[in-house]
C-alpha cells in the first residue's frame, strides 16, 4: 500500500483546535464567553489590535463545488437590512469591550461580497470604522467574483484602505466549469486584475481546487500556465471536499465517478506544484503558494504566519470577530459560531442579542494542543521544551506519531517533532495524533473530507 492510500483518511483541516464538531457545546456558557472576549480585548488590543471577519452569503448563482454558507438570490433588496444587521451586530462588541478597538484586519468572505454593491460595501465599512481606530498598516482584503467585481468596487474598497484582492477562478477549463456552474473566461479575470493593479491594490490571490470533476492533468496543466501568465501574488490551491452528506444537492450534480481517483488527484496537486515552483512561487503551509515579495512568503521566513478560522494570514491576532450569518469568532479562550439562516440572525440581532448559537470555552489542554497544531500548520515543527508547553494529550500524541516517523514523514526527537518535506503533504495526519478531542471520542460516520 502507497502512503498515499495508507493515510487518504477523513481528517480536519485545522482552521482551529477543537474543531468544530468537537465543540463542548453542553458546557458553553454566553456570560463566561463575554467575560473571555473582554479579557481578551484588554490583552490584545494595545499590543496587537484586533482581526475582523465578515461574512456576506449572497450568490446569485450556485457554484456546486462550493461548502461554503451561502443563501442563492438575485434578489439585492436583501442588502440593505443584512448590512443594518452588521452595524448592529458590531454596536454589541462595542458595547462589550472595555476602550476603542484598534482594527489590524479586516476580510470581507462569502458567499460573494461583490453581490453588494459598493456604495452598500462603503455604508458597512465607514461604519464600522465609526467607533475604531483603523491602524496604519492594516491589512484590508475581500473576495470577489471575477463576473461582477466591478472597478465601482475596486475603486471604493481601496479609498478605504482594502490592498489585497481575492478571485475565486477554481479552474479555466469550459467543461469544468459547466460540471460546477462557475463559467468565467480568462480574459474575464484578466481584465478584473488589471483594473485591480491599476487602481493600486498590491496583493492578488487566485484560489484554485484541484479534484474537480472532469479534471484532467492536461485541464490542470492549462489552467496554472493561464494562472501563471497573469502572475498573482499568490495561490490557494485547495483539495476539493466532495461531502454531498453534508452539502445537499449542489453536489449532487455529478457523483464519484466524475471524480478524480485518489492516485489521479494527487497528480494533479503536484503537477500544480511543479508549475508553481517553476514559475517561482514558493509553497507556504498547506494549500498556499506566494511570490518571494508577498507578504505571505515573509511572514512564512520570520515566524509571524499564523492560521486561523480565516486561514493562513501575515498577522497574529488573539481576538477574531465574525460578523455575519454562521461567522466563527476566537478570542484565543474561547470559539463561538453565529446563526447560520440569516433570517435568524438578524432577527436575534434586531433584539439586541449576540446572534451566537454554539460555543466552546477552551480548557487548558485545549490551549496546549492549541499551540502545538498551529505549530505544525505555520511552521511544520513544534516543541516541548518548556513544562508550560507538555500535558498527558501530548505524551499521547507523540506515541502515536511513531508510524509516521517509520514511514519518513516526521523526525521525533526528545524535545520536538520536525515535519519532513515529505511529510508535509500530510500535514493534517500529523495534526490529527495530537487531536486528543477526536481520539477519545471517534466518529461513528465521516466528519471530515479526506486528508489527500
Amino acid at each position: 500500500m502507497s502512503l498515499l492510500q495508507k493515510y487518504n483518511v477523513a481528517a480536519p483541516r485545522y482552521t482551529s483546535y477543537p474543531t468544530v464538531p468537537y465543540w463542548d457545546e453542553a458546557s458553553f456558557n454566553e456570560e463566561e464567553w463575554k467575560a473571555l472576549l473582554r479579557r481578551s480585548f484588554r490583552e490584545s488590543n494595545d499590543k496587537e489590535g484586533i482581526s475582523i471577519y465578515i461574512h456576506l452569503p449572497f450568490c446569485e448563482k450556485l457554484c456546486t463545488y462550493c461548502g461554503c454558507n451561502k443563501h442563492i438570490t438575485v434578489n439585492h433588496s436583501v442588502e440593505t437590512p443584512y448590512i443594518s444587521a452588521l452595524l448592529q451586530e458590531w454596536k454589541l462588541y462595542l458595547n462589550a469591550f472595555d476602550g476603542k478597538p484598534r482594527i489590524t484586519e479586516v476580510h470581507l468572505g462569502g458567499g460573494t461580497p461583490t453581490f453588494f454593491s459598493a456604495e452598500h460595501l462603503s455604508q458597512l465599512m465607514e461604519g464600522l470604522f465609526e467607533n475604531a481606530t483603523l491602524l496604519p498598516d492594516a491589512a484590508l482584503s475581500f473576495e470577489g467574483h471575477p463576473g461582477n467585481t466591478t472597478p465601482a468596487h475596486l475603486q471604493l474598497l481601496y479609498r478605504l484602505g482594502f490592498r489585497r484582492i481575492s478571485l475565486g477562478i477554481q479552474d479555466f477549463d469550459p467543461k469544468v466549469q459547466d460540471m460546477i456552474n462557475r463559467v468565467q473566461d480568462a480574459d474575464t479575470v484578466e481584465a478584473v486584475v488589471r483594473q485591480a493593479r491599476t487602481i493600486g491594490f498590491t496583493s492578488v490571490n487566485f484560489d484554485l481546487i484541484y479534484g474537480l470533476p472532469l479534471q484532467t492533468v492536461q485541464t490542470v496543466e492549462d489552467t496554472i500556465r493561464k494562472v501563471t501568465l497573469l502572475r498573482p501574488d499568490r495561490i490557494s490551491f485547495y483539495s476539493y471536499a466532495h461531502v454531498p452528506w453534508i452539502k445537499g444537492v449542489g453536489q449532487r450534480k455529478y457523483d464519484e465517478a466524475d471524480l478524480p481517483k485518489e492516485g489521479e488527484k494527487r497528480r494533479l496537486y503536484e503537477t500544480g506544484k511543479a508549475l508553481f515552483v517553476e514559475a517561482g512561487y514558493t509553497e507556504i503551509g498547506m494549500d498556499h503558494f506566494a511570490l518571494p515579495a508577498d507578504e505571505l512568503y515573509h511572514a512564512r521566513n520570520n515566524g509571524t504566519l499564523h492560521r486561523n478560522f480565516m486561514g493562513y494570514t501575515v498577522l497574529h491576532t488573539s481576538l477574531l470577530v465574525g460578523l455575519g450569518a454562521s461567522s466563527i469568532g476566537d478570542n484565543w479562550y474561547a470559539y463561538v459560531q453565529n446563526e447560520k439562516r440569516i433570517a435568524d440572525y438578524q432577527e436575534k440581532v434586531r433584539q439586541g442579542k449576540f446572534p451566537v448559537v454554539r460555543g466552546h470555552l477552551l480548557n487548558e489542554e485545549d490551549l496546549l494542543i492549541r499551540g502545538h497544531i498551529h505549530n505544525l500548520m505555520c511552521r511544520f515543527s513544534t516543541t516541548w521544551r518548556k513544562a508550560d508547553t507538555q500535558c498527558d494529550a501530548i505524551v499521547d500524541g507523540i506515541e502515536r506519531l511513531q508510524e509516521l516517523e517509520r514511514d519518513g514523514l516526521v523526525d521525533v526527537l526528545p524535545d520536538r517533532i520536525v515535519v519532513t518535506p515529505q511529510g508535509r503533504t500530510f500535514i493534517r495526519n500529523i495534526c490529527m495524533a495530537f487531536d486528543a478531542r477526536l481520539w477519545r471520542k471517534l466518529p461513528a460516520s465521516q466528519l471530515f473530507s479526506s486528508a489527500i
